[in-house]
């Protein structure tokens, strides 16, 4: 049986990368891990990952001033194969056949992960900078070694939002709800039935996102979201509901899915300390379709007691929440939260 990637990686660095690290810096404190992209960061790898990226990949955290050599001495000492597996091979981002063993500081991981330095305290825009895909390319493979402690001090850091903006983001999947919600029934009615389950699937993502943030776990990227989602101990449970609405062939059954599945996660949300309403769900105004209560937006928001994030705009929240355009996800340059004009 082929074993999966962390496993690979994680045999590969004992027996073949620790014993020439070693054997060259003795004393030399660094960390080793399986981290950055890749289905098997997430333990999400199978048969069909194997096609492309896969093999002898790791991370090796090293002090600044000996990357360039570690990386030198890697390329020199490093053999031909390891368990069947080349140990040189291109990607589908570098072309050239070179071994993979990533080697850099754990700064320069994070920054290139996160477009932040989280070495140290975050501000309120680098947290809504970050997708959780790039954070959990961080904090969600396996570590080998962290001889210097720098790697764990990252990852505690990004454990979770801190509780206000956590609260922030909370508010903007609502708000997002909020704005379609009522729509999947309006185009329904008028026989726009593709338009109905194209804003059905989009509030069935936000949904998702909103389960993730109750839970407070990183969602990854849209390939492992759903499979992300039904692992979540409560709010997997909305999955079903929400699969209804998907499959669903007319607007009332699909209205109807979205609406229990928001009613659950409104429930949860009161479980895990945060204020919520009985019923988020109201009639959109006389019309026979459902809207979500204004209330639902402004309870949670409100409930953030720093300035700084009770100042944010109103429906923005993170960088995933208000672009889904991949080259915008993917660069940390361009995921800065956009603010509103103080012009006059």
């Amino acid at each position: 049986m082929t074993p999966s990637g962390t496993e690979l990686s994680r045999s590969y660095f004992e027996h073949v990368v620790r014993p020439i690290v070693e054997a060259a810096w003795p004393r030399m404190p660094y960390a080793a891990a399986r981290l950055g992209s890749g289905s098997e960061v997430l333990g999400l790898d199978d048969a069909r990952s194997r096609d492309h990226d896969w093999g002898l990949r790791l991370e090796l955290l090293v002090p600044a001033e000996r990357v360039d050599a570690v990386d030198t001495h890697l390329a020199a000492h490093l053999p031909e194969t390891f368990a069947g597996h080349p140990v040189r091979f291109p990607t589908t981002w570098d072309p050239v056949v070179r071994h993979r063993v990533q080697t850099s500081t754990a700064r320069d991981l994070a920054v290139s992960r996160l477009g932040a330095d989280a070495t140290r305290d975050l501000g309120t825009d680098e947290w809504l900078s970050l997708t959780g895909q790039a954070v959990l390319e961080v904090t969600a493979g396996p570590v080998f070694v962290d001889g210097s402690g720098e790697l764990d001090g990252i990852r505690r850091r990004l454990e979770w939002y801190p509780d206000d903006v956590w609260r922030h983001v909370v508010a903007t999947d609502w708000a997002r709800v909020a704005q379609e919600l009522p729509f999947v029934g309006r185009a329904g009615e008028r026989g726009d039935d593709l338009g109905s389950r194209v804003m059905a699937a989009r509030l069935a993502t936000i949904a998702m996102h909103l389960g993730h943030l109750l839970e407070r776990r990183w969602p990854p990227y849209a390939k492992w979201l759903g499979t992300s989602f039904a692992a979540l101990p409560r709010a997997g449970s909305a999955a079903a509901p929400l699969g209804s609405a998907l499959e669903a062939g007319d607007w009332h059954s699909r209205e109807a899915g979205l609406v229990a599945a928001l009613r659950q996660l409104s429930r949860l949300q009161g479980e895990v300390g945060l204020p919520a309403l009985d019923d988020p769900v109201e009639p959109f105004w006389d019309r026979p379709f459902q809207g979500v209560r204004a209330a639902a937006v402004t309870l949670v928001a409100d409930s953030a007691r720093d300035p700084a994030v009770r100042a944010l705009p109103r429906g923005v929240g993170s960088a995933e929440q208000w672009s889904d355009n991949v080259d915008v996800l993917v660069r940390p340059a361009l995921r800065r939260p956009p603010r509103e004009s103080n012009a006059g």
